[in-house]
């Protein structure tokens, strides 16, 4: 059994009194969201008229969307964080696909070495993954674009290198389909010499210094890769969202939006571009972002601090080093500790010690056999990881399951909440290292708080960004009442939080029909990108086919 907590009334207040101050700081109104999307509509508008910011809105010079008709087969090269995947993608013409790839790792010394050392290596797994005996796509004597409509022009015996398409998850400053300057590295890297150059480039050259028949005709975004992705497997799709490690977001827009262009051949041409908003450098001013200290201290402690503000609030990178902030700070609290019993552990005393996969496995305990929610839409092809099987369907609650007494008052929590606090009690003690004999079942309602609240904001933060692309498409208006012309708006997500972390999707969900309506958000079809950075990079070597490139 957990030991239990004891509290004079006076510490008690105090304690609550805290608690309160810090919930306050989490909590969004309805005002405060509407004040940030606001906000991102006016970066967008912005980023699209001028170079040289945050939110850089970059074109893709990718002009056709597919439709789960197109076929081929094509190389895909997806960096994106700590494995590398070298895949081989087969278009089937009919919304599916056939996928073989293989994994390799990246190391800390080649994210922080010489840029040169790390695009060999890239072309070093790619000649591996081509000369393994079961992995070989073609052989010398096999045509790789047999069969393809799209691609029968092209004679392999005047061309014999095979199309590759990158996907590269990191800022750049795309001018072609086949070009893009790195602006900034993320995610752990900080390879020398490699800002300001042509990724395409260094990765062609890697292949020519191996002498590689690979020619690398398309530069991908992982999430331009998600839209296009889940184009080909729904028919089509206006919004590519990454919410896991990282996050980001490509929309479809009108050509004539993007007046930075200037009199570009591609801005005359009309008719519509894939948008890479780069949206995880959203408001790095933080002048409307909830800020906390705890977001402060992240912010300052973090490799790039003032820089990828939105990401920090609400990737799943972050969310553990958040959420070990405000342990931390209920620890050390004074004069009287008001977590453990002030005591911690190895876990919690390292920098990004918390891992979000941790938090989610909180929140499951949480959750577990409560009922359901049918009155917002699912998202396709995610997994659920809550055990509610046993429970009646019910409809939306705000936040979350309604309590009738505060969280630290354990002592009214009904005896199947008391239930999932052990849990969580076993979790905390097993996951983060904390002595049991200072882990009570107060404890654990505190943890299972501070992680609801910061998981909570992210996605209502998500929903956020997900709202200005349909405003900014003319499919919602900042309030409700428009209504689409399309009976279903597709939007293609990946990324482990919103395919993983219980009720991320609903809680994302109500706080986007309470910024568009219930007209809109309840059109908005919202569904996994089958492998968005393979598939998509393949796709967007074909439209580099398409386009002669």
């Amino acid at each position: 059994m957990a030991p239990v907590a004891t509290s004079t009334t006076s510490s008690k207040d105090a304690s609550r009194d805290v608690f309160d101050s810090i919930e306050s700081q989490f909590r969004l109104s309805e005002d405060k969201l509407h004040e940030i999307v606001e906000q991102f509509l006016e970066d967008f508008r912005l980023g699209l008229s001028e170079y040289n910011h945050p939110m850089a809105m970059i074109p893709t010079f990718v002009t056709g969307v597919p439709n789960g008709s197109e076929t081929g087969t094509f190389l895909a090269l997806d960096l994106g964080g700590t494995n590398l995947r070298v895949c081989e993608v087969k278009l089937l013409g009919n919304h599916e696909f056939t996928l073989r790839q293989q994994k390799y790792k990246v190391s800390d010394a080649l994210k922080t070495g010489e840029a040169s050392v790390l695009f060999d290596y890239l072309a070093d797994s790619v000649d591996a993954f081509l000369t393994t005996p079961s992995g070989s796509p073609t052989t010398a004597a096999q045509n790789p674009f047999a069969g393809s409509s799209a691609i029968d022009e092209i004679n392999p015996d005047v061309d014999p290198a095979l199309p590759l398409g990158l996907t590269f998850s990191f800022p750049v400053e795309q001018t072609a389909l086949n070009q893009g300057k790195i602006l900034t590295w993320t995610k752990g890297f900080s390879a020398k010499n490699a800002i300001g150059n042509d990724v395409v480039q260094l990765l062609q050259d890697a292949f020519n210094r191996k002498h590689l028949h690979v020619r690398c005709v398309a530069l991908v975004n992982d999430t331009v890769g998600a839209l296009l992705s889940r184009a080909y497997t729904a028919g089509g799709c206006i919004l590519g969202a990454i919410f896991g490690t990282g996050t980001n977001g490509a929309y479809v827009e009108k050509v004539q939006n993007i007046s930075k262009l200037g009199d570009a051949p591609v801005r005359q041409n009309g008719g519509d571009m894939v948008i890479n908003a780069e949206w995880g450098a959203f408001n790095n001013t933080r002048s409307v972002l909830p800020t906390t200290a705890f977001d402060n201290k992240l912010d300052r402690e973090s490799i790039n601090p003032r820089f990828q503000a939105f990401e920090k609030f609400i990737s799943g990178m972050y969310l553990g080093e958040i959420t070990r902030n405000i342990l931390l700070s209920l620890i050390d609290a004074a004069p009287k500790p008001l977590l453990f019993s002030g005591s911690s552990s190895s876990v919690l005393n390292a920098h990004y010690g918390i891992d979000t996969a941790i938090m989610s496995e909180v929140e499951a305990a949480w959750e577990s056999g409560r009922p359901k929610d049918v009155s917002l839409k699912a998202v396709e092809g995610g997994h659920d990881p809550i055990d509610n099987t046993s429970a009646p369907e019910v409809p939306a609650r705000a936040n979350g399951v309604i309590e009738s007494h505060h969280f630290a008052d354990v002592d009214k929590a009904s005896p199947e909440d008391q239930d999932r606090l052990e849990r969580i009690r076993g979790i905390v003690i097993q996951q983060l290292g904390i002595d049991p004999s200072n882990v009570s079942l107060r404890d654990a309602a505190i943890v299972r708080w501070a992680v609801a609240l910061v998981a909570d904001r992210a996605a209502k933060l998500s929903a956020c960004a997900v709202a200005t692309v349909l405003i900014q498409t003319g499919r919602a208006k900042l309030g409700g009442g428009v209504k689409p012309e399309e009976d279903h708006v597709v939007v293609g997500v990946d990324g482990s939080l919103i395919e993983h972390y219980p009720n991320y999707n609903t809680h994302l969900r109500a706080s986007l029909r309470g910024l568009v309506g219930e007209e809109v958000e309840s059109r908005v079809d919202i569904g996994m990108a089958k492998d968005g950075s393979g598939v998509g990079a393949a796709l967007c070597a074909l439209q580099a086919i398409k386009q002669g490139l």
